[in-house]
């Protein structure tokens, strides 16, 4: 970060064409957000800044980026619109400075206790993008003085040039997944309208009808499930899912998860075994969330196991951290695909064409792991099996 404490208004103003021509060239949301942070607080000389993103329907502010916290913390952020100077912003269209914001009324003063941040003077200003607020950016803290109005002119300027980037960056995630997503339905869709094409043949046994009949209800719970994979990645990359932390037995979890999964595995003659401590142990963590990414990781392990094959999931607790471990003897995966299993839409080339996902679970799995401040780690060897291990705070 370049030192401006002492540079003319001139000086900031290059710098801010400087930085507005690399907001313009970044596509990636989360990356575009932090850069847009991180100008603010060098522009305004400030300790530090965020960008809240309005939920038009909702009518809430919430956390999506921001140069002191962390993502875990910010996912438990949500900001009012009434009683906070963000959406005191966002609703009359106009930026503001507070120098002393632990005495202005409008200051929402939960997030400090949240936080442990104190905020002491603020600048904000509404993101706008042809009269629509997408958020607020905001810096707090000057590191010399207060705001000043050549700071407000120059977050404002800013401003405008990262709601436009903001904008650009969802219309190219959403081009991305349209695209990805129709790309994805074309195959169930084509099963299923030759299916329905063979069932209103007269000539049909009762025997093919019920053979298609089976095919339609597998491709249609097919599309259910893409379907709902695609909203998930929809509502993580954009930020809108939200995160409900509370305490919870993590046996208990994994006990309920086996049992969704049982009808599966006896399917093909799998043998699940659960190994989990004789006593409670408590997390505090979205216990929804958290149930998905095992559910999918089980999931894996069935679909890429061989019939008759055994799957492990246990869990273990260590001073600090809850461990969560599926272990298979399926077929492994090569080396040279590890890197690459938690990238968006990514499938292992040498995969069956019939146990082909869409490429979002490991990642989303990934997501949900990373926003509790965990870590998701997956050793395999070809021929032998594959073990995924989640580890996860006592407290998210």
């Amino acid at each position: 970060m370049a030192d401006l404490t002492q540079s003319t208004l001139p000086d900031r103003y290059q710098r801010l064409l400087e930085l507005s021509h690399d907001l313009s060239s970044t596509l990636d949301l989360d990356s575009l957000l932090n850069r847009i942070v991180e100008a603010a607080a060098e522009l305004c000389n400030a300790e530090a800044a965020s960008i809240l993103l309005y939920d038009q329907l909702k009518e809430q502010l919430y956390f999506r980026a921001s140069s002191n916290l962390d993502k875990p913390l910010m996912s438990e952020l949500i900001v009012p619109l009434s009683g906070s100077v963000a959406g005191w912003i966002i609703t009359n269209r106009h930026p503001v400075i507070i120098s002393n914001a632990q005495k202005d009324p409008r200051h929402f003063s939960k997030i400090g206790k949240i936080t442990h941040i104190t905020t002491d003077s603020l600048l904000g200003v509404p993101l706008l993008r042809k009269e629509r607020a997408v958020g607020v950016l905001e810096a707090i803290n000057k590191l010399s003085g207060d705001f000043t109005i050549e700071d407000k002119d120059l977050l404002m300027a800013l401003g405008a040039q990262a709601a436009i980037a903001i904008e650009n960056a969802r219309l190219f995630q959403q081009s991305d997944l349209i695209s990805e997503f129709v790309h994805e339905i074309r195959t169930p869709l084509a099963s299923l309208t030759a299916a329905a094409y063979i069932l209103m043949r007269p000539e049909v046994s009762e025997d093919r009808r019920t053979r298609m009949i089976e095919t339609m209800q597998q491709e249609i719970s097919r599309l259910s499930d893409m379907a709902s994979s695609f909203l998930d990645l929809a509502r993580l990359e954009s930020g809108r899912a939200r995160f409900q932390f509370s305490p919870f037995d993590i046996g208990e979890m994994l006990e309920e998860c086996s049992i969704v999964v049982k009808g599966k595995f006896e399917e093909k003659r799998q043998e699940l075994c659960v190994e989990i401590p004789e006593k409670p142990v408590q997390i505090s963590a979205d216990r929804d969330k958290l149930k998905q990414v095992v559910l999918n990781i089980l999931s894996n392990a069935n679909k890429y196991t061989h019939q008759g094959g055994k799957i492990i999931l246990e869990s273990r607790a260590t001073t600090d951290e809850i461990i969560i471990q599926v272990t298979d003897n399926g077929r492994g995966i090569a080396p040279q695909y590890l890197p690459h299993l938690a990238e968006k839409f990514y499938r292992v080339p040498s995969a069956d064409s019939d146990t082909q996902g869409t490429g979002l679970g490991l990642f989303i799995c990934k997501h949900i792991t990373d926003a509790h401040g965990g870590k998701m780690n997956i050793e395999s060897t070809e021929g032998k099996g594959t073990t995924v291990t989640i580890r996860l705070p006592f407290i998210a």
